[in-house]
């Protein structure tokens, strides 16, 4: 096998062609193919056969067109419910007394995020705008939920599918208003239960203050770690938001937002030095607004986002100019993404990025063009649903199952997170699992050429093609160093 992450960044190596003087036309009809390769791996997920053809003739305009067009929610999510359905379920399962009859209460709840998050991944192997669906991914791990927290496990994919699925392209406080007022968002970070001391709740003594969502709004969301703030804003912002709840079993409208405003802490506030009038409800967008517009949020996003798509330490001079279109959009993610797009070292040759496991997994489903996860016919319906357990068993196999990052802070995305040597391991494990079930049925040659065209280099060609059977030559080709990074 390959090693997986040679020292450096990975570079598409020369090529040799028959004609010695191939002129500008050649020349440049390889150049944009290496482009094509670029936006279809780097900031696509994977290239699947034709892609490459596809986006050749102009690779910066095909990725600008997916940002030009919201295809709607994918098929294969339109089957998933809301998450006030869900969190009502999910309610009415904990209030269960009996154990008998909360267990198969309970493992509904279990199948059901199961297959939401199988029918994710098909989405991401089937979809025409990987663009697109890579900022999804990418907004969905800044905003983090997890299925750490029982309480919203089986609502996790519909809180990507409303809060963030809407406004990737649209403005940043959209976005952070609708996962700070989502009622997924309040329950993970306990800010449901948030009381004032000071409010009639708070007096009674029946809660207290929980300053969990303020902490990661601040922290994670907008300003970020070197944002400038300091603990008593992250109290201040608690308290700013504390009424923000989600309608109980009691309540109109179960599993929607509700503001409380026997939660709520009255009187004014100051936050980052900017005084709060008592004002409920009004308190909280006003703060969002501004924490949107923060010079230190324009900063940490630009950063982040450089970050994803070229490499581990981003370039200066990009997370530069990513944050002055932020600050001067007001916050307009299409155009911030359209910039990054024009940035020269976005288009670098060097592929910088490990794939983490769903990049590899989903990137392998489109090399492929085929289903690695079967699947099975719902009656009558035009959609097919993913029989939940092979995706997962992938995703739980290389250690990054579907929304379940271990804190709030996501899962990492940088290389050294996930190229460890017990990574390396599973890797290539899955890799020959993944050869040994479909390399029979395909050339592994030609799916090099699909999946990779220039960045495929000569060792690993003529490895794959010397392997002594499909199956052996496509998990050669899996755990090539080309195929590992984007």
């Amino acid at each position: 096998m390959f090693p997986l992450a040679p020292d450096g960044p990975l570079k598409p190596p020369a090529r040799k062609h028959r004609d010695a003087d191939p002129g500008i036309g050649l020349f440049e009809d390889i150049r944009m193919t290496l482009q094509a390769a670029i936006a279809t791996n780097r900031f696509g997920l994977g290239a699947r056969p034709g892609d490459i053809a596809a986006a050749q003739s102009d690779p910066r305009g095909w990725l600008d067109a997916q940002l030009a067009r919201d295809p709607g929610l994918p098929p294969d999510l339109r089957g998933v419910e809301d998450s006030a359905t869900r969190l009502a379920a999910t309610y009415a399962a904990r209030k269960e007394k009996d154990e008998e009859a909360r267990k198969p209460l309970r493992e509904a709840l279990r199948a059901a995020y199961r297959d939401d998050a199988a029918r994710r991944t098909r989405a991401a192997i089937a979809t025409d705008t990987p663009l697109r669906e890579r900022l999804v991914h990418f907004w969905s791990n800044h905003f983090t939920v997890s299925i750490s927290r029982p309480i919203v496990a089986a609502a996790v994919v519909p809180y990507e599918n409303e809060a963030i699925r809407p406004h990737v392209t649209g403005r940043f406080a959209d976005m952070l208003l609708a996962v700070t007022r989502h009622p997924v968002m309040l329950a993970y970070l306990d800010n449901a239960v948030s009381a004032g001391p000071e409010s009639m709740a708070g007096i009674r003594r029946q809660r207290g203050l929980n300053e969990n969502l303020g902490r990661e709004l601040l922290e994670l969301h907008t300003l970020g770690v070197d944002g400038g703030y300091s603990q008593a804003d992250v109290r201040e912002l608690a308290r700013i938001l504390t009424g923000w709840s989600v309608a109980a079993e009691r309540d109109r409208d179960t599993g929607t937002f509700l503001f409380r405003p026997n939660l709520h802490e009255p009187g004014d506030k100051i936050l980052l030095g900017q005084r709060y009038s008592e004002d409920g409800m009004g308190e909280g967008l006003l703060a969002l607004q501004r924490l949107a517009r923060h010079p230190a949020t324009a900063r940490h996003v630009a950063i982040k986002l450089a970050r994803h798509f070229i490499a581990d330490d981003p370039p200066p001079a990009v997370v530069a100019a990513l944050e002055k279109c932020y600050h001067d959009s007001d916050g307009h993610l299409g155009e911030v993404t359209r910039t990054l797009l024009r940035q020269d070292a976005a288009w670098a040759p060097e592929a910088r990025k490990v794939k983490t496991p769903t990049e590899l997994v989903v990137s392998t489903g489109r090399a492929l063009g085929a289903d690695i996860h079967p699947a099975v016919d719902e009656g009558d319906t035009d959609v097919k649903a993913p029989r939940a357990e092979p995706a997962l068993r992938s995703l739980a196999l290389l250690g990054q199952m579907p929304f379940a990052a271990p804190s709030p802070a996501g899962w990492p995305d940088q290389a050294a997170d996930w190229v460890g040597p017990e990574a390396m391991v599973q890797r290539v494990d899955w890799a020959l699992t993944v050869g040994e079930k479909l390399g029979d049925r395909i050339d592994p040659r030609q799916i090099a050429e699909q999946a990779l065209g220039p960045f495929a280099g000569d060792a690993t060609r003529q490895a794959v093609a010397r392997a002594p059977s499909a199956a052996e030559g496509l998990a050669l080709l899996i755990s090539a160093p080309e195929f590992q990074r984007r």
